[in-house]
């Protein structure tokens, strides 16, 4: 079972994503800002990280640009609704990062488990 690491400054859509991805088959973990999503990493091993781009205290464009300098082969998929800037200028930094997959929020189930299931390699 692919192990996924959500990380994002509200609860609710932390929870939402997860039944989502549960319901999908995946072991899910979360993660309410970057600083915390870090010390995961360190401590499990991801097959992917979802994660919001504007949080508090470590937002996820620092985050990505960690998890990649430490973990490179690492699938990150990024989301943003937007902040002061539209949120399609965030995920061009995302992407342009190591984000292997950018989805503008609110998130669609149906984009969502698509990039997942093609960014997780589950042995089978």
């Amino acid at each position: 079972m692919a192990c996924i690491l959500i990380v994002d400054d509200d609860e609710s859509i932390r929870r939402m994503l997860t039944q989502m991805l549960e319901r999908g088959g995946y072991e899910v973990f979360n993660a309410q800002d970057g600083n915390v999503a870090l010390k995961m990493c360190d401590q499990t091993s991801f097959d992917l990280v979802i994660t919001d781009l504007i949080m508090p205290e470590k937002e996820g464009i620092e985050t990505i640009k960690e998890i990649k300098e430490n973990f490179p082969t690492m699938n990150i998929i990024a989301m943003s609704g937007g902040g002061r800037i539209r949120p399609e200028n965030y995920l061009k930094i995302a992407g342009s990062l190591g984000a292997a997959c950018t989805l503008t929020k609110p998130i669609e189930r149906k984009k969502l488990l698509a990039a997942v299931k093609a960014l997780v390699k589950e042995d089978i």
